[in-house]
């Protein structure tokens, strides 16, 4: 792991030593506490104009839009966006950004992540997340490029970039290990630091923030869109994420049924499963015979983008995987009595 570097006493960076102030949007529950608390010490700093946010964008993986009693919720992306905007970022100073690939006619789609799945021939794991990569830091770093080669050109030396982020301890054990000041990148182009501004807070403290926040934050928090309880998915990535807890996956497989089936398409096809202990084949069918959370809402997943995503799914199933798949080697977790994750 790279040496963690010093904070101010106050545990704030000296944001004016960075050419590039880069904060890493989600559109979860914490980007927009960590972009209060980043943007307040960006404009005591007087760096605010050196700010361009970033949200990589997972498009069709994410939790979308929905309408629910007449209401609509905005999407992830879109929620990204407005965390960006209620804490000063010009629009244009933020930036979605997704891997693309080469459509029909030649021209740049997105490249989903499952897709990636489908080819790769394995999920992510652990001590294997390339999924961050892919999605998310990869494309972003390759966004810096052009900035990159500029401003190297003016100021005629590395680039210095600090990525802030909205990791927390409370999130797991790599997350508590990470330190909240560091430097993850350096060569003769670019010098990459990280800050995670909001490293310590507890779940319960970002919960109250969001209680008087000038923003919302995603409706797949709660039982219902708008209930304002708390109850549902405890994180807010891929819909269906290989690192999300069981009652997550389970609660996402109910609002998001087609999404599911693929997920169940590439396992069945690949041979991998879903997570080390269980697959999302047994999942469905342990929702089926022995009941699964209430999802609340249901999206429906029948626009273009997901009949886009299943042609690609499908296409890159045809071809031989880049890696055999790694079978999970246990016999399975105990989901309920009498049910288990492997039959």
């Amino acid at each position: 792991m790279p040496a963690p570097l010093a904070l101010a006493p106050n545990g704030v960076p000296d944001l004016t030593t960075y050419d590039v102030l880069a904060p890493q949007l989600s559109g979860g529950k914490d980007s927009a506490p960590m972009m209060a608390e980043f943007m307040t010490a960006a404009r005591a700093a007087g760096v605010t104009d050196r700010v361009i946010s970033y949200h990589s964008s997972l498009t069709v993986l994410e939790w979308p839009e929905i309408v629910f009693e007449g209401i609509r919720y905005p999407s992830v992306s879109e929620l990204a966006a407005l965390q960006s905007a209620a804490f000063g970022v010009p629009p244009d100073r933020h930036v979605e950004v997704t891997r693309t690939m080469p459509g029909p006619d030649g021209s740049p789609i997105p490249r989903s992540l499952l897709t990636e799945i489908a080819a790769y021939g394995r999920f992510p794991r652990m001590g294997s997340p390339y999924c961050r990569k892919f999605a998310k830091e990869g494309v972003v770093s390759m966004h810096w490029t052009p900035i990159v080669h500029r401003l190297g050109r003016e100021l005629g030396r590395p680039v210095r970039i600090l990525k802030i982020m909205g990791l927390r301890s409370a999130e797991g054990p790599d997350r508590r290990k990470r330190p909240p000041y560091q430097r993850v990148l350096t060569n003769s182009a670019r010098v990459v630091d990280e800050w995670l501004p909001i490293k310590d807070w507890s779940t319960d403290a970002v919960k109250e923030w969001h209680t008087s926040a000038p923003v919302p934050y995603c409706w797949t928090y709660d039982s219902v869109p708008g209930a304002g309880d708390w109850l549902g998915t405890s994180r807010c990535s891929c819909s269906l994420c290989v690192f999300a807890s069981k009652p997550d996956v389970l609660l996402a497989l109910g609002r998001r049924p087609r999404l599911a089936a693929l997920y169940a398409e590439v396992e069945q096809v690949r041979g991998d499963s879903f997570c080390a202990d269980w697959r999302i084949t047994d999942l469905l069918r342990h929702a089926e015979s022995c009941g699964a959370p209430d999802p609340g809402v249901v999206c429906p997943d029948d626009g273009p983008e997901f009949t886009a995503l299943e042609d690609q799914v499908r296409a890159a199933l045809k071809k031989e995987p880049r890696k055999e798949p790694e079978l999970a080697r246990g016999s399975g977790r105990a989901l309920c009595d009498g049910c288990t994750a492997h039959s």
